[in-house]
């Protein structure tokens, strides 16, 4: 008797959740997966996140692409969590489910002047710049000459090099039109990079910070007083070659004497922001405490203000502190963390307990941490788990005590663990038998509930419509931004009719 398919939901399409496509085929066993996305195209921060001018890193997305033609992959694109498909849909539909969300929120400095106009978060500026349907029309004018960008982390390092980078250079790339023709208006000259800590805990990459010694028309400057080590950082450092590299790095800033002409870009440290500066309604500055470090028990650098203060002129400030997760309807959640609880990627529910057939990857299992390939070894642990649950027998829905989320509701009155077939165990979630639902009506699902949706034929003619246009004008692609374009590029799923069918009252 042949191995019978199991069915996983993978609910995302960014780097976790592809890397766990990966895993998924490289394993024992037949599987069919479902990937789901709310954006009508995949690869999430691969297309949406990652800056226009590293399109070597953008490359990934051909592995991905890959992964997306195989037979035993469907790509659901343009359907939400919570609103197309609901969490007891998925339940009651596949045997394993896998929240690839990501952290679509951002983290807020919490002081006074946060709320003025020209304070705003880096997430929005890259989510700006690259096209993404939230954010392209974030309205972002660039008609100030200084910046500043909070944060010391790689994020922080994209905004300020494209703040700065010659317009001209930008245009090869898939940066999105509206935000090249503002960068190409930018009066922008000087910014200045604050992080509260020193140059040993910044989270940069060297590679992306020694980048803007190499900038045409830019100077890299940095403080040698800033750069002096304190004996637990100088330890810290020893031991660490990316951050003995930045030390480096950073030195031959502080030795630059800027080029008339130039754009400035500024490294400082240990200033903390207490305040952004405002008049009639409007960023004009940032206040910041200048801190030292304070050395805890467990090692942790913890930056103590000393009561002396500087101010940064700007007009526009931008936050870029971290990335949140935000909770998924029916799903549990951390909300003091801001990721999906989960013990090896497997979920955790009510007192703890694991969510049968429930798992999570990336920045919803771990927290906004690491480089793109740092989901590999993540989605490895996960993909793990879920085969050592799938041989004991333990399914979405098989009565795992806690698997019921509080305050969820069953779709279409479906049983959240009405899709075993077989011996199912009740609390212990041992059963043995297979599930017969499989996924096999979630097109009928969709349509029934009017939904529109971007099947892996939708998205090759979307992406063919914008390399096409790229290709045109000498860049890898033109980004169309708006959903209801993306829509319209991918056209209605292959062999569907364009018009959904009604659901008639009381059905659904």
């Amino acid at each position: 008797m042949s191995e019978r398919v199991v069915r996983i939901a993978v609910v995302g399409a960014g780097p976790a959740g592809f890397f766990t496509v990966e895993a998924l085929l490289k394993g024992a066993g037949p599987v069919a997966v479902d990937v789901f996305n709310r954006l009508p195209a995949p690869y999430g921060l691969v297309r949406d996140g990652v800056a226009p001018d590293h399109q070597a890193i953008k490359s990934v997305a051909k592995v991905y692409q890959r992964l997306l033609e195989r037979d035993e992959i469907r790509y659901f694109g343009a359907v939400t969590l919570g609103e197309d498909v609901h969490i007891d849909d998925l339940r009651t539909s596949y045997d394993q489910i896998v929240y690839a969300v990501g952290a679509q929120g951002d983290r807020r400095l919490g002081i006074p002047g946060e709320e003025l106009k020209g304070s705003r978060s880096a997430a929005d500026f890259v989510g700006w710049y690259n096209g993404h349907p939230d954010h392209w029309d974030a309205g972002f004018s660039l008609d100030c000459e200084r910046v500043v960008v909070v944060g010391n982390g790689n994020v922080a390092l994209d905004v300020a090099r494209i703040l700065v980078r010659s317009p001209d250079q930008l245009a090869k790339t898939d940066i999105a039109d509206h935000a090249l023709e503002t960068l190409r208006r930018s009066r922008v000259r000087e910014v200045t990079l604050l992080g509260r800590r020193g140059p040993v805990q910044a989270a940069f990459t060297n590679p992306e910070l020694r980048e803007f010694g190499a900038l045409e028309g830019v100077s890299a400057l940095a403080e040698t007083r800033e750069l002096e080590l304190d004996p637990a950082s100088e330890a810290v450092a020893a031991g660490d070659r990316v951050r003995t590299r930045n030390i480096a790095t950073l030195r031959r800033y502080a030795e630059t004497v800027r080029r008339a002409g130039d754009r400035i870009v500024r490294f400082r440290f240990f200033v903390s922001p207490v305040e952004v500066l405002g008049r009639e309604g409007r960023a004009t500055g940032v206040r910041a405490e200048r801190t030292r470090l304070e050395e805890q028990p467990d090692g942790w650098m913890r930056a103590v203000g000393t009561g002396d203060f500087e101010s940064f002129p700007c007009g526009l400030a931008l936050r870029s502190v971290g990335y949140r997760g935000v909770p998924l309807p029916g799903v549990p959640f951390d909300a003091a963390r801001g990721t999906i609880p989960n013990e090896c990627g497997r979920v955790l529910g009510a007192e703890g307990r694991p969510v049968a057939g429930e798992y999570v990857v990336g920045w919803a299992k771990r927290g906004p941490s690491g480089v793109i390939g740092t989901n590999k070894a993540d989605a490895a642990e996960t993909v793990r788990a879920m085969a050592e649950d799938r041989d004991a027998g333990v399914f979405a829905g098989s009565g795992v005590a806690g698997s019921v989320v509080a305050g969820s509701t069953a779709a279409d009155g479906g049983d959240a663990g009405s899709s075993g077939t077989g011996s199912g165990t009740g609390s212990s979630g041992t059963g043995t038998g297979s599930r017969t639902s499989g996924g096999v009506g979630v097109e009928e699902l969709l349509r029934r509930r009017g939904g529109r949706w971007v099947d892996k034929a939708g998205w090759r003619r979307l992406d063919g419509r914008e390399t096409s246009a790229g290709k045109a004008r000498g860049r890898p692609r033109v980004k169309l931004c708006r959903v209801d374009e993306m829509l319209e590029a991918a056209g209605p799923p292959e062999g569907k009719a364009p018009t959904a069918v009604a659901v008639p009252e009381g059905t659904d």
